[in-house]
């Protein structure tokens, strides 16, 4: 199974700031650039977030990942809107736990997205790809991307891309 990241940061790495608020990032409803998301959307089996990134995408109103399904990592219970009840789904497990239910599932590919979460399947060594795109604004304090980790994560720089837009998007992969 392979498990990827795919998040912006601002230029001093942060995914968001410290309330949570986004709005430091681009505009993606202005339809002239999605930087890869679509395609890297159709690529992906299930998407695995937090409850605090379940709760912002909520906020957006439109529910973004139309029929593929979600699972929420959480430790305590929420409520799930009935309108996508059919393809978001809760869990309260270990990410090692959740990629074995992942592979029974038969997934192939899970997209990671949430700091908390990221985190956590970085520091268990589950995630084999990151593309982070830098977006060119300085925050100055946030919500960091990585946090603390257990160990120094060696990555192998695959591909950088730059937009017109000034955003520069870089994929790794994770060294064993």
């Amino acid at each position: 199974m392979n498990v990827s990241v795919f998040i912006a940061t601002s230029l001093d790495g942060f995914i968001a700031r410290e309330n949570g608020d986004l709005d430091w990032l681009p505009d993606p409803g202005d339809g002239k650039e999605d930087y890869g998301y679509r395609e890297f959307m159709d690529t992906v089996d299930i998407l695995v977030m937090g409850r605090n990134t379940f709760e912002k995408v909520l906020s957006f109103g439109q529910w973004p990942y139309e029929d593929k399904p979600v699972v929420v990592l959480s430790s305590i219970p929420f409520e799930i809107p009935r309108d996508i009840s059919e393809t978001v789904e809760s869990k309260s497990c270990s990410p090692t736990e959740l990629v074995k239910y992942l592979s029974t599932r038969g997934a192939n590919h899970v997209y990671i997205d949430g700091g908390k979460t990221i985190q956590g399947f970085m520091n268990e060594g589950l995630i084999q790809q990151i593309i982070i795109t830098r977006v060119p604004v300085l925050i100055g304090s946030g919500i960091s991307l990585f946090g603390r980790l257990n160990k120094d994560v060696k990555l192998h720089h695959v591909e950088t891309r730059t937009f017109s837009t000034g955003l520069v998007q870089s994929t790794y992969k994770v060294c064993e």
